[in-house]
């Protein structure tokens, strides 16, 4: 069997041409630089060119792109994207119709959203770890000392320049603090997103002054979806992160690994950014404590970090996650926090009871081995598509 593979910049890129080489399939990449393109006839001469070249049983991307689901209507293959991010606007694309697609989706609100709508392209499927390359990393002694802490935080704080939410600049006051009032609301609110159905016509009508967005020619997406997703989320998700980051780096070591320095955040250590295939799972074992904070617009999902901190051997502490309840046993496999308080009195017990944790993610690892490498979720798409 044989595959034609996106070669785009993506996390789990090695991993999954591993699984799908240990399921015995070839994988030939293809590369073009409009793949984020909805419409590029050079893109699809490119295609054309690659896919004469063998008689491939399917085509491969991470994330869903319109423009390789056109290409492979004109050759009758099977489409497989894999979505890892959420927001993900290209799901909104007219062309998710088409019937050579097999879309799969990590988090399961997304997912029941386009299936409830009649859309029988997508599927769901959770993210996973290439379990057997995270868990036998090995430090080297020189690099120990920068990968060691008590807490440690992996990932993006939001807080650069010019990000979405700043471009907000003109709003009336009224929908500034209405705005103001419903990411408080939310920042609280684990398991449940609400902001789109907050935002009222004469609201989404000052943002649309403010910043102006129209969906692309074959896209369905909602005002309210993007400024939810892609304003709101994330100046929502900057504040939590800081906020939580602040409160345990007032009281424990806490090195960051991200590439923003926060004001905000004096005790914290700045790492700056780590390498995500050799480096990351070596802080995920070498950390006594490993936060995730999800970005608020994984709905329910359990997010690729998650996956990556289990299948490294590291001890979890995240916010709840409906899905990871689905899989994993709170106090068992990992720990979540329910709000501030509960965040800092958990890092204080888990910090001071040195076996239960350790316990944790043994539990953990076994579990992520047995069932949650990419293999396993190869052979589910294989089971799927054939």
């Amino acid at each position: 069997m044989r595959l034609l593979f996106l070669d785009s910049p993506a996390f789990a890129k090695q991993d999954m041409i591993d699984a799908f080489e240990e399921c015995e399939i070839s994988c030939d990449l293809f590369f073009h630089d409009s793949y984020k393109e909805r419409w590029d006839n050079d893109f699809d001469a490119a295609f054309d060119t690659a896919v004469s070249k063998h008689n491939y049983d399917f085509v491969f991307s991470f994330n869903y792109h319109p423009i390789i689901s056109n290409c492979c209507m004109r050759h009758n293959l099977k489409y497989v994207a894999y979505v890892y991010d959420s927001p993900h606007v290209a799901l909104y694309s007219y062309t998710l119709l088409n019937r050579c697609n097999y879309v799969f989706l990590f988090d399961k609100t997304t997912f029941l959203t386009f299936k409830n709508s009649g859309i029988q392209t997508v599927y769901y499927l959770p993210l996973a770890a290439n379990v057997k390359r995270l868990s036998s990393a090995k430090c080297p002694d020189k690099l120990l000392a920068s990968v060691s802490s008590e807490i440690s935080f992996v990932g993006a704080l939001y807080n650069e320049d010019h990000h979405f939410f700043e471009r907000l600049n003109k709003l009336s006051p009224f929908t500034e603090g209405y705005l103001d009032a419903i990411m408080t609301a939310q920042q609280k609110v684990y398991g449940y997103q609400f902001l789109e159905e907050l935002l009222t016509p004469d609201i989404i009508k000052d943002l649309q002054k403010s910043c102006p967005y129209s969906p692309l020619p074959d896209g369905t997406e909602t005002d309210a979806y993007v400024y939810a997703n892609y304003f709101l989320c994330r100046e929502i998700t900057s504040r939590e992160r800081i906020a939580l980051l602040k409160s345990a780096s007032e009281k424990y070591e806490l090195k960051l690994y991200t590439n923003h320095v926060s004001k905000e955040l004096p005790n914290a250590k700045f790492m700056g950014t780590t390498d995500p295939y050799h480096t990351t799972p070596l802080i995920f074992q070498n950390s006594r404590i490993n936060l995730n904070i999800t970005l608020k617009s994984i709905s329910s999902g359990i997010p690729l970090r998650c996956m990556e901190i289990m299948g490294s051997g590291g001890f979890l502490f995240t916010n709840f996650q409906q899905e990871l309840i689905d899989f994993f046993e709170p106090e068992d496999d990992f720990a979540f926090f329910e709000n501030e308080d509960d965040f800092i009195n958990k890092i204080s017990y888990f910090l001071s009871h040195e076996k239960h944790r350790q316990q944790i993610t043994s539990n953990c690892l076994g579990k992520m081995k047995d069932f949650h490498s990419f293999y396993h979720r190869a052979q589910t798409i294989l089971d799927i598509i054939f």
